[in-house]
């Protein structure tokens, strides 16, 4: 592990000495020619690049009617100045969800606007030059599509679409970013992000597998390209190699077990996550979510369950129907797509798992919302369930329980710091001071409360807090997956040293009731 200085902790929502162009060279690796290829874009920034952005563009307006009222309904209010974490851990105005959208905003008067077109200057309008191109390629690329700011602007305007747009209109240029362009290839070629084939899946899952036995006595089952199985795991490929994701991952198998349900892990379409939607292009997302799509009919699975990531939750709820469907050869009786946080509650709130809960005594937990999952999609039934569900099971399984402030969590909450693509290590300083906010709530929590971990169902989440954590004092064990939590707890049948009576599963069941 490397060594960090501890950064300090700001008090909670303080606005920032303004500096500007302070990360105006924080830009990510640009996307080779082998990378923008295999995706069907140009291998490097075409010649005409400008007629083509202002070309694109317009087919995007064209497409989305709500990019087309980002750009015109913004009244400059400033409702959103203070709700970006980037902005709040830099202190450039660039990062204003306000000024970044002007980025869009100004070239979009300029050459779809009459005013624009004939009085540039009456109304900020400019043109589209290298310079501005440069700006978008750095600060759109500073923005984490978690959606914050669009839930305090009085008209809803979502910089998320906004950056999602810029960052399409640079791909179709030749102006791609490396990380996600290369990891959506890997995809493509083999089936998840990692790049892992077949073989090394099936090998390293037989070898948990071995694991978990060892651990429990129990031989629980994590099945690979099983034709017939009940129900198709789509987790992100993170869940097969590293710590904490590996530790859901056996949660997840271990739910799968004591239900006595059939299910596989697809190795054509063994990944969750879809980075398509990072930038903005619909036509790569529908090449993933085809995959899972063909997986499930291949293996003629009843339902698909997908495993703790948000953006990928967030594709699946918000597109996966519109992109692939009609999904009519699976049951109708099940949600279609199912979070793994629905199927592991509907058991307990059965009874139909046990729990002692005090395998979790050593930790005090408080739970992350992540971005995508609290304002881009819900769980369950009712309103909300997006909160509700994940915070029940950890009062399911855990005894010492903690939210952090009301203001930093749910609908509110902060993002880590590494989503929407930026997850990348030429993007550690902005993603270390975009963390800035939540490491805060987190650190007031600790001192008050006596916090020891913090859960988390997003994989770019866990991965996010796991390296920048140390930098803020704390240890990068302090993350942990909530299946990890139902992993400890979960009393196996057959298990070893087993308590025989059903006290612990109708303690958890109560619990969870009341929680």
């Amino acid at each position: 592990m490397a060594d960090y200085e501890t950064l300090p902790i700001n008090p909670l929502f303080e606005i920032p000495a303004l500096n500007k162009g302070v990360m105006k060279e924080s830009s990510p690796f640009v996307a080779a020619p082998e990378h923008q290829e295999a995706l069907g874009f140009p291998g490097e920034l075409v010649d005409n690049w400008q007629e083509k952005a202002i070309e694109k563009f317009g087919e995007l307006l064209q497409r989305s009617r709500a990019l087309r009222v980002y750009m015109d309904g913004c009244v400059k209010c400033g409702a959103c100045t203070d709700k970006c974490h980037y902005f709040l851990g830099s202190g450039d105005p660039l990062n204003m969800p306000v000024a970044r959208q002007d980025l869009l905003r100004k070239i979009y008067r300029r050459y779809f606007t009459f005013t624009g077109k004939y009085f540039p200057k009456l109304v900020g309008a400019e043109d589209l030059t290298r310079e501005v191109l440069d700006e978008w390629y750095s600060y759109f690329h500073q923005c984490s599509q978690c959606r914050r700011c669009s839930v305090y602007c009085p008209y809803g305007i979502d910089t998320a679409e906004i950056s999602m747009a810029a960052r399409e209109i640079m791909d179709h240029i030749g102006k791609g970013q490396k990380y996600c362009n290369e990891i959506l290839g890997k995809v493509h070629k083999i089936g998840n992000n990692l790049g892992l084939p077949e073989k090394a899946l099936i090998n390293t899952l037989e070898d948990l597998e071995e694991d978990i036995e060892d651990d429990t006595g129990v031989a629980v089952r994590i099945p690979v390209n099983e034709k017939g199985a009940d129900i198709l795991l789509v987790t992100p490929s993170a869940d097969f190699f590293a710590e904490p994701h590996i530790d859901g991952l056996i949660g997840y198998a271990k739910v799968f077990h004591q239900a006595g349900v059939s299910w596989t892990v697809s190795s054509y379409a063994s990944e969750a996550a879809n980075f398509a939607m990072f930038i903005g292009s619909y036509e790569q997302m529908k090449n993933l979510t085809d995959r899972i799509r063909k997986a499930a009919e291949d293996l003629g699975v009843k339902r698909i369950i997908f495993g703790e990531c948000g953006h990928a939750w967030r594709v699946a709820y918000s597109f996966l129907n519109t992109l692939s469907g009609p999904f009519d050869f699976l049951d109708p009786r099940y949600p279609i797509p199912q979070h793994i946080c629905e199927f592991t509650w509907d058991l307990i709130q059965k009874g139909e798992l046990k729990f002692d809960k005090s395998a979790n005594d050593h930790m005090t937990l408080t739970f992350h919302d992540s971005c995508n999952v609290a304002r881009a999609s819900r769980m369950g039934d009712t309103p909300g369930g997006q909160f509700e569900i994940p915070r029940a099971i950890i009062k399911a399984v855990c005894n010492n329980y903690v939210d952090m402030p009301a203001d930093t969590i749910r609908e509110s909450t902060f993002c880590c710091g590494g989503g929407g693509g930026l997850l990348t290590d030429d993007l550690m300083e902005i993603r270390t001071k975009g963390a800035s906010p939540r490491m805060t709530a987190l650190q007031e929590t600790v001192k008050d409360h006596g916090v020891t971990h913090m859960a988390a169902i997003c994989a770019i989440c866990k991965t996010q807090f796991a390296k920048i954590m140390p930098a803020y004092g704390l240890g990068m064990d302090r993350i942990v997956s909530l299946h990890q939590l139902v992993s400890n707890a979960i009393i196996l049948d057959g298990q070893d040293g087993e308590d025989t009576d059903d006290d612990a599963g109708a303690e958890a069941t109560e619990s969870a009731a009341a929680g």
